[in-house]
């Protein structure tokens, strides 16, 4: 047997991918209450990396200038915190009031659907009732899902701090050990891979801020001049969710428009529809590229496919965390020569659909065609 390297089978190759696979999202699913966390800390670490040395080149001491630096923005996030907690309590106040306006309503979009398609009103009835059962059967559920959802959230505000803190206390450590990691002639493509994830972070964490309190001032204006309840709070959500790619933005105009339905006439409902389309079209071809000027950009398939995955594996965190990640991951995979074919599959570069993608020379042909023959003549 030779001592050069073994050529394995297509299908062993195959195996081990699916299984390498397999094995590093089962870790992610596994590890999630820990990884969450630290992928957190490390984008707002490397986010405050900049006020961190601005303060250190004033003649700050380093550990003063990160606790300084981090102390400020956990307020910040306390204040966002503080403000959901107090609008979700008011809107809780009036909820048995917005309870009846929607039974109304749905009493009167059960007669207009018995009416319209002439379906006897029974059998609406009775669709109503199982769905009433069913949703008070979940109730339970829900109340429990959002008490553990609410723990994770106070134990990662806990946690996250010393995370960040220690990420950036110990970044020449991490510099050091990431050095030590690659052999000295790969150190220009780490250092390359390094800068540009650096710059995507930041660029996309603060370009993504800007745009969210823009879309939040408008969306909170039009709900506003609308007369909708809560219209602050609703455009605030809606512009959370409209962090996360084409499926947030149906959430975030669903919401104001069944509180329109509630509380408004019914046609108060398409004029939130229009608004939010106003909105949205302002957002995707003013604030999107003049604002979030991400160096990496990802086409829309991977986007929604990788939206899915993240809210399966970690769910609404993962659906936000998805996009940065992925464009981190198109950084590696572009400066790596074997994994450049992924990293264009992740890219939004369109190829000119006349070009020829397969090149194949005369003598390719001619052999092939000679090995057709053979194949024909046995």
């Amino acid at each position: 047997m030779s001592n050069g390297s073994i050529k394995m089978p297509v299908y062993l190759k195959l195996a081990q991918i699916l299984i390498g696979i397999t094995v590093f999202f089962f870790i992610l699913y596994a590890g999630q209450e820990i990884i969450i966390p630290l992928v957190f800390a490390a984008m707002i670490s490397i986010l405050l990396n900049p006020v961190i040395l601005f303060l250190c080149r004033k003649k700050i001491p380093r550990v003063i200038a990160i606790l300084l630096s981090l102390t400020v923005t956990m307020l910040l996030i306390a204040a966002i915190f503080y403000f959901f907690i107090s609008q979700i309590s008011m809107f809780s106040e009036s909820f048995p009031l917005f309870s009846q306006k929607f039974l109304v309503f749905f009493n009167d979009a059960e007669s207009w659907i018995s009416h319209t398609f002439n379906v006897s009103k029974w059998k609406v009835d009775a669709w109503v009732t199982k769905t009433r059962t069913q949703s008070m059967n979940n109730e339970t559920e829900v109340i429990g899902k959002t008490v553990g959802t609410i723990s994770d959230v106070l134990t990662t505000f806990v946690v996250m701090p010393v995370y960040i803190f220690m990420m950036i206390y110990y970044k020449p450590l991490l510099m050091e050990f990431i050095s030590k990691l690659f052999p000295k002639e790969h150190h220009v493509v780490v250092v390359e891979v390094l800068t540009e994830t650096k710059g995507l972070i930041q660029s996309y964490l603060i370009g993504l801020l800007i745009e969210g309190i823009l879309v939040a001032i408008l969306n909170s204006t039009a709900l506003l001049i609308l007369g909708i309840p809560y219209a602050i709070l609703l455009g605030v959500i809606g512009a959370l969710l409209n962090v996360i790619p084409y499926i947030g933005g149906v959430i975030a105009v669903a919401l104001p428009m069944l509180m329109a339905l509630a509380t408004r006439p019914p046609l108060s409902a398409l004029y939130v529809l229009i608004a939010y389309v106003i909105v949205q079209f302002i957002d995707n071809n003013f604030f999107v590229p003049k604002i979030v000027a991400s160096k990496v950009k990802i086409n829309a398939l991977v986007s929604i496919i990788v939206v899915l995955a993240g809210n399966a594996i970690w769910g609404v965190p993962g659906m936000f965390l998805s996009i940065p990640l992925t464009a981190i991951i198109k950084v590696i995979f572009d400066r790596i020569e074997p994994l450049k074919p992924f990293g264009f599959l992740l890219g939004d570069n369109q190829p000119d659909i006349s070009k020829q993608f397969f090149v194949v020379s005369r003598r390719a042909r001619s052999a092939a065609g000679t090995a057709d023959q053979k194949k024909t003549a046995k």
